[in-house]
């Protein structure tokens, strides 16, 4: 591992009432003694220093420094902070300063997280939590990220690890030691065991992707011919202008997200393009994107304009199934529309109004509330990989001829394990974990 002693600011470099500095490494206390020309404070204690510049004296700043030797600390290394107050000027003076100083270098995204994890302060999921928090927009995205941390996935796959560590023993010892007095039913001990946790993996992976869902958002496409009101729409529910609303058929070109918040729960609305053959090509590539779109959302608003009924543009209709909900737009037009204009289920909105627009987000948030209520366990793509691993691992030791098949698929079965946690070797994962996280963490 790299022993360089890294620094980075923890916050936003900006015009800010504070912003903290951390150094990590073993050069991070001589730093600290350099910049304050001061002994080190005592360990976990604030203390109010002068900074100033090593080889001039120039002041930089009177801040509150704390001291974290190793082991305790975030990354397991010697860590100092500095929280210093804010400003261009201030941040970028305490910078250069580090810089200058020999076996001192700025931080890469995410590489103290990378360190804390070297030196087995973090397991890859916490390592994960930490990002997803950050990156939370919603309280239900928050408590799951909190749960993650805390290590709720850890545990739960070290306890699965600790079982088949103890089978892997046991099936060892029997293949290994054949003419020791053994108990012979070794193996009928263990295969039960296999089987219990292999149905409780499959539990986990049954949870219809809740967790990834939660994580990454509840994708709903907007669908419709051209100004049938789906603009408009995204523009009600976002309560904000965030597509061009026109007259002019085929405006919308491209598929535009929107982020909504409903209740904690993570929604991403997205408009698209009409669906119609213009013979435009930008536009049918629109109109392509659209749909492709619509495959992979997790719910589908079917838009129809309200003046047009009872006839239904047949484009948007074929797309109906259980993963949709109609929506009658443009309902202020209609006055003497009936109550069940656009069929059984059927939404009727006015975004002039604001008519039925309740109903709608209600829907949305109930819809969402269903697919990411009570979130599993699982939060990554990586994760469920690794367990479907695990699981065909299981499922194979049951039905092998040998004892040395049934040995080998539960190491496979271990080793899956430990990809989740990151206790094999993983040096090509941690890379591409690790480089996504924002400098400082």
């Amino acid at each position: 591992m790299d022993r360089a002693t890294i620094f980075a600011p923890l916050t936003a470099v900006g015009r800010t009432a504070v912003t903290i500095m951390r150094l990590s490494g073993p050069g991070a206390g001589a730093a600290l003694r350099a910049l304050s020309a001061a002994p080190l404070p005592p360990p976990r204690r604030a203390a109010l220093r002068t900074l100033s510049v090593p080889a001039s004296g120039d002041p930089l700043d009177r801040a509150m420094v704390l001291w974290f030797p190793h082991p305790a600390s975030f990354t397991g290394e010697d860590v100092v902070e500095l929280h210093l107050h804010g400003g261009r000027a201030v941040a970028g003076g305490v910078l250069d300063a580090l810089s200058a100083m020999d076996g001192l270098r700025l931080a890469q995204p995410g590489e103290f997280s990378r360190r804390a994890f070297d030196n087995g302060k973090l397991d890859l999921t916490e390592a994960e939590a930490i990002a997803d928090l950050v990156d939370a927009e919603t309280q239900a995205q928050h408590r799951q990220a909190l749960r993650q941390l805390d290590g709720a996935l850890g545990r739960t796959v070290g306890r699965w690890a600790d079982g088949l560590t103890r089978a892997l023993a046991y099936l060892e010892a029997a293949l290994d030691f054949p003419d020791e007095d053994l108990p012979e039913d070794l193996f009928a001990r263990v295969l039960p065991g296999l089987a219990e946790l292999a149905l409780e993996i499959e539990v986990q992976l049954a949870d219809a992707g809740r967790g990834e869902r939660l994580r990454n958002g509840f994708t709903v496409a907007i669908l419709g011919a051209p100004n049938a009101g789906k603009s408009s729409l995204l523009n009600a529910l976002a309560r904000r202008d965030v597509a061009i609303v026109s007259e002019r058929a085929g405006t919308t070109r491209d598929v535009i997200e929107v982020h909504l918040d409903l209740d904690g729960l993570p929604v991403i609305l997205a408009d698209t393009a009409g669906l119609r053959d213009s013979g435009d090509p930008v536009e049918d590539e629109g109109v392509r994107r659209a749909r492709a779109h619509a495959a992979t959302a997790d719910m589908r608003l079917l838009v129809f304009d309200a003046t047009l009924l009872p006839a239904m543009d047949p484009g948007t209709a074929g797309l109906a199934d259980g993963a949709s909900l109609t929506v009658v737009s443009k309902t202020d037009l209609c006055p003497g529309l009936s109550a069940d204009a656009g069929g059984a289920g059927a939404v009727q909105v006015s975004t002039v109004t604001g008519a039925g627009l309740g109903a709608l987000t209600a829907c949305l948030r109930d819809r969402a509330a269903g697919a990411v209520g009570g979130a599993g366990l699982i939060t990554r793509a990586r994760h469920r990989e690794a367990l479907r691993d695990c699981r065909d691992a299981l499922a194979r030791a049951a039905a092998a001829p040998s004892a040395e098949l049934v040995a080998e698929d539960v190491r496979l079965a271990l080793r899956a394990l430990g990809r989740v946690t990151g206790t094999v070797d993983v040096e090509a994962l941690l890379d591409v974990i690790f480089r996504d996280f924002c400098i400082g963490k």
